[in-house]
């Protein structure tokens, strides 16, 4: 059988955690910064973890990780 192919653009989005837990960077912080208030740029400052009914979807994508 042959081997499950990952999805490549998932791959370099998300990674797969320890526990199971699907991370992710937020996305809208690239450019444009300066019509964003403070609190939403510190918001989208750290990680963020996919929802637990999204996570087997995201999971068959990077079978490898």
């Amino acid at each position: 059988m042959a081997k499950t192919k990952t999805h490549k653009a998932t791959a370099k989005r998300c990674s797969i955690t320890k526990g199971g837990k699907v991370k992710f960077n937020h996305i809208n912080r690239r450019h444009k910064l300066g019509k964003m208030t403070s609190k939403r740029k510190r918001q989208l400052r750290g990680d963020a973890y996919i929802s637990e009914s999204f996570a087997p979807i995201v999971k068959k994508l990077i079978p490898y990780a």
